[in-house]
């Protein structure tokens, strides 16, 4: 069945005054993401500049001024990272090495990739952070989150904030990432709630704490919080990673977008979130939304942590994300298809729930499910009318090949808002 057209316009044209329109027909299987989480065979797209304008049966497909044969590859939408931390120089290769060797993670490694990052240029920074961004999108992903971090000064944590401010679509400020060596961690607490703050908030979106044993405790997280949701910023936690504690349970209390990691979870913190989704219809992504479980699995590798309960969530009712969290010491990695091969071969997601937490899930996280024509703000992380042209055609007849040939480059191209990225 086709799609209904946008504004009832004549299918036979659909590009608008000084607009291009790009059709991709042919393709095996189109997995939409969309809210009606629609997986179509023999389907075409077409979209025009950033949006996506129909969807439908090869069969029905308008004309268009550019034609593509997808020859039985399938199309996704593009990967949704909604947790990582590019800007930074350096790696912790020697601390990658003593883990594997059998030393415990600890948070305390921070602090060598925040001196790398201190002594590096702008311009040289920033070239890091590109050269992560363009790695990503070549495996597919269109929509990138990245967090401050490794600056832990004022000076430090702006410049941070600048540069990704320019170079990826989200930024989130984590100037709560660890208390550095030497200071006073309730002076340091101080500094990140008012001037270092203030410093980054032109170029932030939202703002995190890592809420976890040598890290943040629940009251200073709490008033990391406190000032960043006065300062009008949206809300993540870096929670229960290392071991159960109040990182999830701060996340609700806030109404976080997200709390990230979650590894270790009691019934009552599950119980928990799941409640913040009771209002939620997720038929038509109407009510009040709740907070995103997001789960690392390359993270959970690298450390040696148990994976994430995310069938368990799934089955309680909470919205997850899967994400790569690259940062150099606990998952140097910006591959979602490594992502999502190791939610469905060992957390136990079908295909389609490990695709749909590393697109739309992502999209939740960040707060950009949901935009159409109507209101102007495009959606991002699904497939249908009105959404930005995020798309992912794979170099396999369907999706199932991500998790079926485990460690196989599977990325033919990729649109990111519409323009042919890959």
């Amino acid at each position: 069945m086709v799609h209904p057209a946008l504004n009832n316009r004549d299918m036979s044209g659909i590009s608008s005054p000084g607009q291009n329109s790009t059709l991709i027909t042919n393709i095996g299987e189109l997995m939409t993401q969309d809210l009606e989480h629609r997986v179509l065979k023999d389907a075409a797209i077409v979209f025009e500049g950033e949006r996506i304008a129909w969807i439908g049966s090869s069969n029905d497909a308008p004309v268009a001024d550019t034609k593509i044969d997808a020859e039985g590859r399938a199309v996704l939408p593009g990967w949704v990272d909604s947790h990582s931390h590019l800007v930074f120089a350096g790696d912790r290769t020697a601390e990658f090495e003593a883990r594997m060797a059998g030393q415990s993670y600890s948070a305390g490694g921070i602090a060598v990739t925040t001196g790398a990052t201190r002594s590096v240029s702008d311009d040289e920074l920033t070239r890091l952070v590109r050269d992560r961004v363009t790695e990503a999108v070549s495996q597919g992903t269109t929509y990138l989150e990245s967090k401050t971090g490794y600056g832990l000064d004022v000076e430090n944590e702006a410049r941070s904030a600048r540069i990704a401010a320019a170079l990826v679509d989200e930024v989130t400020y984590l100037g709560a990432h660890l208390v550095p060596a030497g200071s006073d961690p309730e002076e340091y607490t101080d500094l990140v709630c008012g001037e270092m703050l203030d410093a980054v908030l032109p170029h932030v979106r939202w703002a995190d704490v890592f809420c976890e044993r040598g890290a943040f405790t629940e009251e200073q997280s709490r008033r990391v919080l406190t000032a960043a949701r006065d300062a009008g910023l949206g809300l993540r936690v870096h929670g229960n990673q290392l071991g159960e504690g109040p990182g999830v349970a701060l996340a609700v209390e806030f109404a976080a977008a997200s709390v990230d990691h979650v590894n270790y979870l009691s019934e009552k913190d599950i119980d928990a979130l799941a409640g913040t989704w009771a209002g939620w219809d997720p038929a038509t992504g109407s009510g009040v939304r709740g907070t995103v479980a997001t789960c690392l699995p390359a993270c959970d590798l690298s450390t040696r942590q148990p994976l994430a309960p995310g069938r368990e969530l799934i089955d309680a009712g909470v919205q997850i994300a899967l994400a790569a969290n690259c940062n150099p010491g606990t998952s140097y990695t910006s591959s979602i298809a490594f992502c999502v091969t190791t939610a469905v071969l060992q957390m136990h997601l079908s295909v389609h729930e490990a695709v749909r937490a590393a697109t739309y899930g992502g999209a939740l996280a960040l707060g950009r499910e949901s935009g159409n024509d109507v209101d102007g703000e495009r959606a991002v992380g699904s497939l249908a009318v009105g959404h930005r042209a995020d798309l992912h055609m794979l170099k396999a007849p369907s999706a199932t090949h991500l998790a079926y040939r485990p460690g196989i480059p599977l990325t033919h191209s990729v649109w990111r808002a519409g323009v042919r990225a890959v």
